[in-house]
């Protein structure tokens, strides 16, 4: 499996939703991603997705 790089746009679920997002940051066993703006907070949305559960989109 590839491991995905800062700037990588990937796909990943979470809470049964399918989401797009972009690296922002690589661990040893996950990337974190910036995938949305939350206009409560007036911040990125950010989570951390494993790198088994993600996909590089092309």
């Amino acid at each position: 499996m590839a491991t995905a790089k800062v700037g990588d746009v990937i796909s990943f679920q979470r809470e049964g939703k399918n989401h797009e997002g972009v690296v922002s940051g690589i661990r040893e066993n996950s990337v974190m991603v910036q995938y949305g703006f939350s206009k409560e907070k007036d911040e990125p949305l950010t989570t951390i997705v494993n790198h088994k559960n993600y996909k590089i989109k092309k």
